[in-house]
Protein backbone atom coordinates (compact mmCIF):
# COMPACT_ATOMS: atom_id res chain seq x y z
CA UNK A 1 0.00 0.00 0.00
CA UNK A 2 1.28 4.00 -0.78
CA UNK A 3 2.87 5.26 2.03
CA UNK A 4 2.28 8.45 3.26
CA UNK A 5 4.13 10.95 1.65
CA UNK A 6 6.90 12.87 3.67
CA UNK A 7 5.67 16.58 3.16
CA UNK A 8 2.42 15.69 5.12
CA UNK A 9 3.94 16.55 8.44
CA UNK A 10 2.06 15.62 11.44
CA UNK A 11 1.69 18.68 13.15
CA UNK A 12 0.36 20.36 10.29
CA UNK A 13 -2.70 17.58 10.09
CA UNK A 14 -2.96 18.49 14.02
CA UNK A 15 -4.09 21.55 13.27
CA UNK A 16 -6.73 20.33 11.33
CA UNK A 17 -7.56 18.30 14.22
CA UNK A 18 -7.77 21.68 16.68
CA UNK A 19 -10.30 23.33 13.87
CA UNK A 20 -12.38 20.07 13.80
CA UNK A 21 -12.53 19.81 17.38
CA UNK A 22 -14.84 22.51 17.28
CA UNK A 23 -17.44 20.62 15.62
CA UNK A 24 -18.07 18.32 18.31
CA UNK A 25 -19.62 19.67 21.44
CA UNK A 26 -21.70 22.78 20.64
CA UNK A 27 -24.30 24.16 17.49
CA UNK A 28 -25.25 27.89 18.21
CA UNK A 29 -25.65 27.45 21.71
CA UNK A 30 -26.55 23.99 22.45
CA UNK A 31 -23.97 21.66 23.86
CA UNK A 32 -24.38 18.24 21.60
CA UNK A 33 -23.61 14.83 23.19
CA UNK A 34 -19.71 13.47 22.53
CA UNK A 35 -19.77 11.59 19.42
CA UNK A 36 -19.23 7.83 19.48
CA UNK A 37 -16.93 7.00 16.06
CA UNK A 38 -15.30 8.50 13.14
CA UNK A 39 -16.71 7.39 9.94
CA UNK A 40 -14.09 8.07 6.81
CA UNK A 41 -15.75 8.42 3.41
CA UNK A 42 -14.25 7.75 0.08
CA UNK A 43 -16.33 7.93 -2.89
CA UNK A 44 -15.97 6.27 -6.07
CA UNK A 45 -14.65 8.99 -8.99
CA UNK A 46 -16.30 6.73 -11.95
CA UNK A 47 -19.40 6.92 -10.40
CA UNK A 48 -19.42 10.38 -9.12
CA UNK A 49 -18.39 11.94 -12.28
CA UNK A 50 -21.46 10.21 -14.54
CA UNK A 51 -23.41 13.11 -13.11
CA UNK A 52 -21.20 15.89 -14.53
CA UNK A 53 -23.13 17.72 -17.12
CA UNK A 54 -21.20 21.04 -16.48
CA UNK A 55 -17.46 21.64 -15.91
CA UNK A 56 -15.89 24.11 -13.81
CA UNK A 57 -12.43 24.58 -12.58
CA UNK A 58 -13.17 23.54 -9.43
CA UNK A 59 -14.22 20.16 -10.10
CA UNK A 60 -11.95 17.33 -10.19
CA UNK A 61 -13.98 15.40 -12.74
CA UNK A 62 -12.71 18.41 -15.22
CA UNK A 63 -9.14 17.31 -14.90
CA UNK A 64 -8.91 15.65 -18.22
CA UNK A 65 -6.62 13.16 -17.90
CA UNK A 66 -5.28 14.60 -14.63
CA UNK A 67 -9.25 13.49 -13.38
CA UNK A 68 -8.72 11.12 -10.23
CA UNK A 69 -9.00 6.97 -11.20
CA UNK A 70 -8.53 6.12 -7.52
CA UNK A 71 -11.03 6.10 -4.31
CA UNK A 72 -10.70 10.03 -3.23
CA UNK A 73 -11.91 11.53 0.60
CA UNK A 74 -14.93 12.54 0.96
CA UNK A 75 -14.65 12.89 4.23
CA UNK A 76 -13.91 12.19 8.17
CA UNK A 77 -16.79 12.27 10.25
CA UNK A 78 -18.18 12.32 13.76
CA UNK A 79 -21.15 10.48 14.35
CA UNK A 80 -23.33 8.17 16.51
CA UNK A 81 -23.94 5.08 16.63
CA UNK A 82 -27.72 5.41 16.57
CA UNK A 83 -27.37 6.70 12.89
CA UNK A 84 -27.26 10.08 13.17
CA UNK A 85 -24.02 12.84 14.02
CA UNK A 86 -23.00 16.17 15.04
CA UNK A 87 -25.21 18.69 12.85
CA UNK A 88 -22.71 21.71 12.91
CA UNK A 89 -20.14 23.11 14.12
CA UNK A 90 -19.67 26.35 16.38
CA UNK A 91 -18.27 29.52 14.77
CA UNK A 92 -14.58 28.92 13.96
CA UNK A 93 -12.03 30.44 11.62
CA UNK A 94 -10.51 28.55 8.86
CA UNK A 95 -7.37 29.77 7.04
CA UNK A 96 -6.53 27.64 4.07
CA UNK A 97 -2.74 29.46 4.50
CA UNK A 98 -1.99 27.05 8.00
CA UNK A 99 -2.57 24.27 5.46
CA UNK A 100 -0.80 25.57 2.49
CA UNK A 101 2.00 23.12 2.51
CA UNK A 102 -1.03 20.24 2.02
CA UNK A 103 -2.25 22.03 -0.49
CA UNK A 104 -1.57 20.08 -3.34
CA UNK A 105 -1.97 16.16 -1.75
CA UNK A 106 -5.32 17.65 -0.62
CA UNK A 107 -6.58 18.56 -4.50
CA UNK A 108 -5.46 15.42 -5.76
CA UNK A 109 -6.70 13.25 -2.99
CA UNK A 110 -9.65 15.00 -2.11
CA UNK A 111 -11.24 16.67 -4.93
CA UNK A 112 -14.36 18.08 -5.04
CA UNK A 113 -16.33 16.33 -7.19
CA UNK A 114 -19.19 18.98 -8.19
CA UNK A 115 -18.90 22.49 -9.17
CA UNK A 116 -20.98 23.58 -6.12
CA UNK A 117 -19.86 25.36 -3.14
CA UNK A 118 -20.67 23.14 -0.15
CA UNK A 119 -22.06 24.47 3.01
CA UNK A 120 -20.61 25.45 6.07
CA UNK A 121 -22.17 25.84 9.07
CA UNK A 122 -24.82 28.91 9.67
CA UNK A 123 -26.22 28.92 6.29
CA UNK A 124 -22.52 30.33 4.95
CA UNK A 125 -20.05 29.00 2.23
CA UNK A 126 -16.79 27.90 1.85
CA UNK A 127 -14.23 25.26 0.35
CA UNK A 128 -14.19 21.40 0.63
CA UNK A 129 -11.41 21.46 3.28
CA UNK A 130 -13.34 24.33 5.37
CA UNK A 131 -16.22 21.88 5.07
CA UNK A 132 -14.57 18.48 6.21
CA UNK A 133 -12.11 19.55 8.88
CA UNK A 134 -10.31 16.96 10.17
CA UNK A 135 -6.55 15.37 11.31
CA UNK A 136 -5.77 12.03 11.08
CA UNK A 137 -7.36 12.23 7.09
CA UNK A 138 -4.77 11.55 4.83
CA UNK A 139 -2.76 8.94 7.30
CA UNK A 140 -5.77 7.33 7.16
CA UNK A 141 -6.29 7.11 3.49
CA UNK A 142 -2.56 6.02 2.57
CA UNK A 143 -2.73 3.40 5.43
CA UNK A 144 -6.03 1.91 4.15
CA UNK A 145 -6.02 2.03 0.87
CA UNK A 146 -9.05 0.82 -0.44
CA UNK A 147 -8.40 1.13 -4.23
CA UNK A 148 -5.08 -1.32 -3.42
CA UNK A 149 -6.92 -3.50 -1.16
CA UNK A 150 -9.75 -4.02 -4.42
CA UNK A 151 -7.87 -4.36 -6.99
CA UNK A 152 -5.53 -7.01 -5.28
CA UNK A 153 -9.19 -9.03 -4.71
CA UNK A 154 -9.47 -8.43 -8.13
CA UNK A 155 -11.87 -5.64 -8.35
CA UNK A 156 -10.83 -3.25 -10.63
CA UNK A 157 -12.70 -0.38 -12.21
CA UNK A 158 -14.71 -2.06 -15.33
CA UNK A 159 -17.80 -0.84 -17.95
CA UNK A 160 -18.84 -4.47 -18.30
CA UNK A 161 -18.18 -6.32 -14.81
CA UNK A 162 -20.68 -6.95 -12.27
CA UNK A 163 -18.68 -7.59 -8.75
CA UNK A 164 -20.72 -9.61 -5.69
CA UNK A 165 -20.90 -7.10 -3.11
CA UNK A 166 -20.32 -9.78 -0.34
CA UNK A 167 -16.90 -10.28 -1.95
CA UNK A 168 -15.78 -6.54 -1.58
CA UNK A 169 -17.01 -6.46 1.93
CA UNK A 170 -15.18 -9.55 2.50
CA UNK A 171 -11.78 -8.02 0.88
CA UNK A 172 -12.07 -4.60 2.86
CA UNK A 173 -12.78 -6.58 5.81
CA UNK A 174 -9.72 -9.53 5.70
CA UNK A 175 -7.18 -5.89 5.14
CA UNK A 176 -8.67 -3.52 7.48
CA UNK A 177 -9.98 -5.78 10.16
CA UNK A 178 -13.37 -4.50 10.44
CA UNK A 179 -16.52 -4.42 8.25
CA UNK A 180 -17.33 -1.29 5.78
CA UNK A 181 -20.78 0.30 4.98
CA UNK A 182 -21.16 0.87 1.16
CA UNK A 183 -23.58 2.91 -0.56
CA UNK A 184 -24.19 2.92 -4.09
CA UNK A 185 -26.15 4.87 -6.77
CA UNK A 186 -27.58 3.39 -9.97
CA UNK A 187 -26.06 -0.52 -9.05
CA UNK A 188 -22.71 1.44 -9.50
CA UNK A 189 -20.78 1.86 -5.62
CA UNK A 190 -20.62 5.58 -4.73
CA UNK A 191 -18.90 5.64 -1.41
CA UNK A 192 -17.36 3.64 0.49
CA UNK A 193 -16.96 4.18 4.38
CA UNK A 194 -14.79 2.84 6.98
CA UNK A 195 -15.35 3.29 10.78
CA UNK A 196 -12.86 4.00 13.61
CA UNK A 197 -13.07 4.32 17.15
CA UNK A 198 -11.66 7.55 18.89
CA UNK A 199 -8.16 6.58 18.64
CA UNK A 200 -8.70 5.48 15.32
CA UNK A 201 -8.33 2.14 15.25
CA UNK A 202 -10.63 0.52 12.97
CA UNK A 203 -14.03 -0.55 13.72
CA UNK A 204 -17.23 -2.07 12.50
CA UNK A 205 -19.65 0.59 10.90
CA UNK A 206 -22.73 -1.18 11.76
CA UNK A 207 -22.14 -3.29 15.44
CA UNK A 208 -25.57 -4.66 16.37
CA UNK A 209 -24.50 -7.97 15.59
CA UNK A 210 -28.00 -8.28 14.19
CA UNK A 211 -28.10 -5.69 12.16
CA UNK A 212 -24.86 -6.51 10.16
CA UNK A 213 -26.19 -8.45 7.55
CA UNK A 214 -27.70 -5.42 6.63
CA UNK A 215 -24.67 -4.18 4.67
CA UNK A 216 -25.69 -6.23 1.95
CA UNK A 217 -29.21 -4.68 1.97
CA UNK A 218 -30.89 -2.03 2.42
CA UNK A 219 -28.30 -0.22 5.08
CA UNK A 220 -25.71 -0.29 2.18
CA UNK A 221 -28.33 1.08 -0.34
CA UNK A 222 -26.17 -1.61 -2.88
CA UNK A 223 -27.70 -4.94 -4.90
CA UNK A 224 -25.83 -8.11 -4.29
CA UNK A 225 -23.73 -7.53 -7.83
CA UNK A 226 -22.48 -4.10 -7.77
CA UNK A 227 -20.26 -2.16 -10.83
CA UNK A 228 -17.14 0.18 -10.50
CA UNK A 229 -17.58 1.95 -13.71
CA UNK A 230 -14.47 3.70 -15.58
CA UNK A 231 -14.11 7.34 -15.06
CA UNK A 232 -14.17 8.48 -18.37
CA UNK A 233 -11.95 12.25 -18.14
CA UNK A 234 -13.58 15.35 -18.79
CA UNK A 235 -12.20 18.46 -19.89
CA UNK A 236 -12.95 21.82 -19.14
CA UNK A 237 -14.33 23.44 -22.26
CA UNK A 238 -16.45 26.67 -22.21
CA UNK A 239 -17.91 25.86 -18.99
CA UNK A 240 -19.60 22.43 -20.28
CA UNK A 241 -18.70 18.77 -20.06
CA UNK A 242 -16.44 18.13 -23.16
CA UNK A 243 -18.86 14.93 -23.33
CA UNK A 244 -22.66 14.96 -22.82
CA UNK A 245 -23.64 12.40 -20.40
CA UNK A 246 -27.00 10.88 -20.11
CA UNK A 247 -29.66 12.10 -17.37
CA UNK A 248 -29.97 10.05 -14.37
CA UNK A 249 -33.80 8.71 -15.41
CA UNK A 250 -31.99 7.34 -18.93
CA UNK A 251 -29.04 5.92 -17.40
CA UNK A 252 -31.52 3.64 -15.44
Amino acid sequence: MASLPAKISFPALFILLVFSSFCLFEIEGIAQREFDYFALALQWPGTYCQRTHHCCSSNGCCKGSNSPTEFTIHGLWPDYNDGTWPACCSRSNFNIKEISSLLGDLQKYWPSLSCGSPSTCFGGRGSLWAHERSTELLNLYFKYNVTGILNGAGYVASNNEKYPLGGIVSAIENAVGASPLLVCSHNAVEEIRLCFYKDFKPRDCIIDSASKGDLLASKSSCPKYVSLPKNVPLKLKNGEAAVPWLSEAESQ
